[in-house]
């Protein structure tokens, strides 16, 4: 490999690094918004809003580069059924999520990637050895430190964030079958487009004009933070190496600690900050331990 070849390589990375981090840094910003909107709107209205302003940033991110042609899919039945996962996982969160701390829901929501290489074996026929299942049983148990001594299993916030990570889980690996099959481009289009289109169905009978100035602002906020944010996380991934790019992920936790902190006073627990400890260990190291496998 020549100098050039691996300093260019090396830019990626570092790029990559940095839009993962700025993509990351979005998701505490959505996520508090929508926090405070389930106090006093209806979650379809919540999800819609979400979608809706994810599609259109999209929109005109891709359309003036690639056209119409971002809407053309090889495989049309499960493009649809991964933004169906995205979207049921969206609306379990965002159910969940005003009863409980961010800073805990996100710990929760970071067991999808350890869901995610446990249903890869029935799901995806790849093969699953007893350190990474181990890595798997360990960050299970760090979710079960928050959800017992924290939460407990009588909130029952609790279920629809595991049903949410679930959902999310099932998304990251219908996005692995279809990866071969479209563009990144495409992909994300269809994330958002699916539910923007369900969700405009429902939204009728639940739609409430925004109370103030403020809700209207919250309400475009979800779309801003989540379509930019997804799009940076997908740009961070092409760019760098996945075992390099997915640890910076969980530093969601730290700005869900800052935010939930000064907007609405809450802080994790000694027993949050140990699950959630071990769950970003165990996926981190399911992290580097696939990359070894795939030679990365």
């Amino acid at each position: 490999m020549s100098d050039e070849s691996a300093g260019r390589r090396q830019s990626d990375a570092l790029r990559g690094i940095l839009l993962m981090c700025l993509g990351v840094l979005l998701f505490p910003f959505l996520n508090a918004s929508a926090k405070a909107l389930t106090a006093h709107y209806p979650m379809p209205m919540i999800v819609w809003a979400r979608f809706a302003g994810h599609f259109l940033v999209v929109l005109i991110a891709f359309l003036p580069t690639s056209g119409w042609r971002i809407f053309h899919t090889r495989r049309p039945l499960l493009q649809i059924g991964r933004s169906l996962a995205l979207m049921s996982s969206t609306a379990l969160f965002v159910t969940a999520i005003g009863s409980v701390p961010l800073a805990t829901a996100s710990a929760i929501g970071f067991t999808a990637p350890l869901m995610v290489t446990a249903l890869s074996v029935p799901l995806l026929g790849e093969s699953v050895g007893p350190r990474r299942w181990s890595a798997v049983a360990v960050g299970f148990i760090g979710a079960l430190i928050i959800i017992r001594p924290g939460a407990g299993f009588t909130d029952p916030a609790v279920l629809p964030l595991l049903g949410s990570s679930a959902c999310y889980a099932i998304y990251q690996i219908a996005t692995r079958r279809g990866g071969l099959a479209d563009s990144a481009e495409t992909a994300i289009v269809y994330a958002a487009l699916v539910g923007t289109v369900v969700t405009s169905f429902i939204v009728p009978f639940f739609f409430e004009m925004p109370r103030s100035v403020f809700d209207g602002l919250l309400f475009l906020a979800l779309g801003v933070f989540g379509g930019f944010g997804h799009y940076l996380v997908v740009r961070a991934f092409r760019l760098g190496p996945a075992a390099v790019i997915s640890p910076l992920g969980y530093a969601e936790l730290v700005g869900s600690v800052i935010l939930g902190y000064f907007i609405f006073g809450n802080f994790p627990d000694f027993w949050t900050w140990v699950g959630s400890a071990i769950i970003i260990m165990s996926g981190v190291y399911i992290a580097l331990r696939e990359r070894r496998l795939r030679g990365g």
